[in-house]
């Protein structure tokens, strides 16, 4: 036998994926979600919004599919981003009621499986920048890296939740009240604080360097990658750098969103440059609706009633784009989807095995790849303070939506010209539930008469009392003892605390390049 006859039957009994120039992971595609922070339904342009100025995701929606029934799986943060990482409403992890603060002793149950531990069984790298919000705990226990993410760099929770002083350069002040009784906002890398306070002027060159690091060291090496990228805008207070202060007619607002949209454009740039583009999933999104507490210097939510914290459709009803170029046809679908969708439609793209536990996500497929119905009918919406005395606040059934309760919240202004959006508008229950059909009136304006629709206020009846059949609510972890021994101090056990929590150290590639090279040729323009 020749040695080319040798080396022919050799190659062919090698298994089908190791060829000559091919590697491992090739064919499996990188993940790319984009989590914005109370971005609200009607604060991008290709939703509507006349004055902001976010010409990157323009492009990703021109290319893109576009959603205009999707859902946040919570009105606020913590529990929104429990729900994007399991594909299961919050409640069921214990992330109710409310949100996680810098001195909360829970986080995220290490028994719940989230997205990053799914595509870990299949070979990924994994990478988040940006915030978590789920938990940092004793020993920093609820940190992403021990959630199946490799890397990790980011504000652990909302930057409210520290002191702030200056938010826009030079030296203008943070025009919304942020939180003295705290540590000063820790910039993790991995388990590391490596600045304390954090420079929020500089914050996004930091994110989107890590971010595209991330990128290009695997489409380098070949290995699939999942980067989930969690902004912090444009929650309050809102902040940019100096290239994009006063930048828009929208002010403020304008100005921190126009600061994501750069980001959102670095991003989708290097994955170009990189060569791996045509071969990712890019998923944008919101984690709520708007801050309308804030009034003109906080989100919009369009023509949708109320805004943050509460259940109407200003809450939940949020932006979402789908990106992948060949595989996604660009357009707009008015198919029911929701952000616990994630999870299960990249596990069963990528061939993962599903976590054994009940998911409230269902594969989006048949939206993205099949131009076909949603397989998802149905959503709950849970309130901010969750309760499992009063449960279920609302329900979606196809066009139709039953309010059970309804509630003003704080986040959507003490001020609000809709009573119904007040703080001061307490919890009422509601027997016959109100019931809007979304299709025909998004705003929720007009209660159709019960008399005339009793079969689908029993058909909805008959989805709640299934769907609380198999709910279980996890053990609180909101509401678990505090303690300033979890906060987030960079010189453990130092005085006087929590002033003294003060520290400076260089990222990894702020290391390898002396500082003006990095300033001076960064992606920062």
């Amino acid at each position: 036998m020749s040695a080319l006859q040798y080396w022919h039957i050799l190659l062919l009994l090698l298994p089908a994926h190791i060829v000559v120039g091919e590697r491992p992971g090739d064919n499996l595609p990188n993940i790319v979600i984009l989590f914005a922070d109370d971005v609200g339904y009607g604060d991008l342009e290709v939703y509507g919004h006349p004055t902001s100025s976010t010409p990157n995701l323009n492009k990703l929606a021109e290319g893109g599919l576009v959603f205009t029934q999707f859902y946040a799986g919570s009105p606020v943060c913590s529990p929104s981003r429990a729900a994007i990482l399991t594909g299961r409403q919050a409640v069921r992890s214990g992330i109710y009621p409310g949100v996680l603060l810098p001195t909360s002793t829970g986080g995220l149950p290490l028994n719940e499986t989230t997205i990053a531990e799914v595509l870990k069984t299949k070979g990924y790298s994994t990478s988040i920048v940006g915030k978590w919000h789920l938990g940092v705990g004793k020993d920093r226990m609820y940190l992403p890296t021990h959630q199946g993410f490799d890397e990790y760099l980011g504000v652990p929770y909302s930057h409210d939740m520290c002191p702030c002083h200056t938010c826009f350069y030079p030296s203008d002040p943070c025009w919304n009240t942020c939180d003295f009784n705290y540590t000063g906002c820790p910039l993790f890398q991995d388990t590391n604080i490596i600045e304390q306070p954090v420079n929020l002027l500089t914050l996004d060159e930091k994110y989107v360097s890590q971010a595209n690091s991330f990128i290009d060291r695997n489409a380098d090496a070949g290995n699939p990658f999942f980067l989930y990228y969690a902004f912090q805008h444009a929650h309050h207070p809102q902040f940019a750098s100096q290239k994009f202060r006063n930048s828009t007619a929208r002010g403020t607002y304008g100005d921190s969103l126009a600061e994501l949209d750069w980001c959102v454009g670095k991003v989708l740039a290097q994955l170009k440059a990189s060569g791996v583009l045509e071969n990712t999933l890019v998923l944008f999104t919101s984690d709520n609706g708007p801050s309308l507490r804030n009034e003109n210097r906080g989100g919009n939510a369009g023509l949708l009633k109320c805004g943050k914290g509460t259940t109407y459709e200003g809450g939940q009803r949020v932006p979402a784009i789908a990106y992948w170029p060949g595989r996604i046809k660009p357009g707009r679908t008015m198919e029911l989807a929701s952000n616990l969708d994630f999870l299960p439609t990249v596990a069963n793209l990528v061939g993962a095995t599903l976590p054994s536990v009940i998911l409230d996500g269902v594969d989006m497929a048949p939206i993205l790849f099949e131009d076909d119905k949603s397989k998802r009918e149905s959503f709950f919406y849970f309130f901010t303070e969750a309760n499992p005395k009063y449960g279920v606040y609302a329900i979606r059934y196809r066009q139709y939506k039953a309010h059970y309760y309804t509630q003003g919240q704080i986040n959507s202004d003490d001020k609000n010209h809709d009573e119904d959006c007040r703080p001061s508008h307490k919890r009422t229950f509601h027997d016959p539930p109100l019931l809007f059909d979304l299709d025909q009136d998004p705003s929720e304006n007009y209660n159709l008469s019960s008399t005339d629709y009793e079969d689908v206020l029993a058909q909805i009846q008959e989805i709640k009392t299934e769907y609380e059949r198999t709910l279980v609510w996890g053990e609180s972890q909101t509401n678990r003892a505090e303690s300033t021994s979890v906060e987030p101090c960079c010189k453990q056990g130092c005085s006087p605390f929590p002033d003294c929590c003060q520290c400076h150290r260089l990222l990894f590639w702020e290391k390898a390049l002396p500082r003006s090279h990095w300033t001076r040729n960064s992606s920062l323009p």
